[in-house]
């Protein structure tokens, strides 16, 4: 009788640890806010405005930031002419799972 009262105690113990686990794993996800499809989305959107500023000619050798957030796209810094960054901003609403993009880009020409 003393190893069933043990062997009850055991189960007990391990499906409070799983419940308690099961709490915290779920947990982080609402902490930050942001699901992992969410986070990926995010990262590879970023990765694939990153290619279209890269292949672009005019703008590859300007400072460009871009921050995607939520499918949301801003953009910072310097290009070339407004074409450049009319282009821009074209090629990057094509990408799926973009919602919007905000240009805050500035003109400098080159010296």
């Amino acid at each position: 009788m003393t190893n069933s009262r043990g062997l009850s105690r055991k189960v007990i113990l391990m499906t409070v640890l799983m419940v308690f686990g099961l709490a915290l794993f779920s947990g982080c996800a609402t902490m930050t806010g942001e699901t992992a499809g969410e986070n990926i989305d995010d990262s590879t959107i970023h990765s694939k405005v990153s290619a279209i500023v890269l292949k672009d000619s005019d703008a590859q050798y300007f400072k460009l930031d871009y921050t995607v957030t939520k499918g949301d796209v801003v953009l910072t810094g310097f290009v070339n002419s407004r074409q450049t960054e009319d282009r821009l901003v074209a090629k990057i609403r094509e990408i799926r799972g973009v919602k919007s993009v905000k240009s805050l880009l500035k003109v400098e020409e080159k010296k």
